[in-house]
């Protein structure tokens, strides 16, 4: 549901005391969600409450799945997009409710380089994916004619949305996947887990720290996915990466990220990988997406209207790798052998 993110764990680094360890013991599950694999690491004191945990975990993931993806026909969002243009409001959930109110709230901040309604644009570039090859002048123009976080209306009152224009389409690609990790870290502290670790693909929301740890150590990865380019150890946070290091397609010679500028219509062509720590993963999936879209510095530049928000950007230019980050993303830290 969203970008490609380079965010490798360091299983190995977290160290627990021996008083902990007697205590708490480390558990993993996988599973495929979300269009990825879905990965969480807890530490509980019996097998039987890991399990618990995991079953909420999964669940509550499931549960979102079925609100926000664009791929499924019968999501509530895409149900909703099969009404527009609407005469008036619809109710909506809770978890689509929040979702969009938070995609709004970015896209203000970030003048729509986040937006939420860039699903005709998605569709258009997954075809274009596919087949290799651009899409129509006129396609395109439809589709742009589609988009537009200010073409929402909210009825507070009602919990309702309407979509203003025909043929609109939501896509939570961007927010989705930071949102499903918060909200299954959720369910597990609900089951008296608390040093828990939820990877969506890449985009995380982190809880306490491993026993005797100060944090989970978080390879963050550069342009190649498989080689971490620094190692930062955090808890209690949000972290999220988009770029392109998988997911393009070359077309008439030119390189298109399947990330999408909600204002040109076309997918981005420069490279670059973006990651950030904000306060939950929700927010820090949606920003990453944001910066991906304006570029190091004005993604730098919207990263400080935040408290709390730290980035970094890599880019190329001039075949050389070039870094941006606020003054407070994380430095390295040593890395045991």
């Amino acid at each position: 549901m969203g970008c490609i993110s380079f965010l490798l764990v360091q299983l190995a680094l977290t160290s627990p005391s021996m008083a902990d360890a007697e205590q708490l013991k480390r558990y993993e599950a996988r599973q495929r969600q979300l269009g990825t694999d879905v990965q969480i690491i807890l530490y509980a004191e019996t097998g039987d409450q890991a399990e618990a945990a995991f079953r909420a975990g999964f669940a509550r993931i499931e549960k979102l799945e079925r609100v926000l993806s664009d791929y499924d026909q019968d999501s509530e969002a895409s149900r909703l997009g099969q009404l527009s243009p609407m005469v008036n409001p619809e109710p909506v959930s809770s978890d689509l409710w929040q979702a969009l109110r938070v995609s709004v709230f970015v896209s203000r901040k970030s003048s729509g380089a986040f937006d939420v309604t860039v699903g005709p644009l998605s569709r258009l570039w997954r075809r274009a994916h596919r087949q290799g090859e651009l899409p129509s002048p006129e396609r395109m123009d439809a589709a742009r004619h589609a988009v537009g976080y200010r073409l929402l209306r909210f009825d507070k009152e009602r919990q309702a949305v309407q979509l203003t224009r025909p043929g609109m389409r939501l896509d939570f690609g961007g927010i989705g996947k930071g949102m499903a990790a918060d909200l299954a870290l959720e369910e597990i502290a609900h089951m008296g887990v608390r040093s828990a670790l939820v990877d969506c693909g890449g985009d995380m929301a982190l809880g306490d720290a491993p026993p005797g740890s100060e944090g989970w150590r978080i390879g963050v990865a550069g342009l190649d996915p498989d080689k971490a380019e620094r190692v930062v150890e955090l808890a209690n946070v949000g972290v999220a990466t988009s770029g392109d290091a998988h997911q393009y397609v070359q077309i008439e010679g030119a390189r298109y990220s399947h990330i999408v500028d909600p204002g040109t219509g076309v997918g981005l062509t420069n490279r670059s990988s973006v990651t950030v720590i904000a306060v939950d993963g929700t927010l820090a999936d949606a920003v990453a997406s944001a910066v991906s879209v304006l570029g190091p510095r004005r993604g730098i530049r919207l990263a400080r209207h935040w408290r709390g928000v730290e980035t970094q950007v890599l880019s190329v230019k001039d075949d050389i790798l070039v870094r941006h980050a606020t003054s407070g993303f994380p430095e390295r830290i040593a890395v045991e052998p």
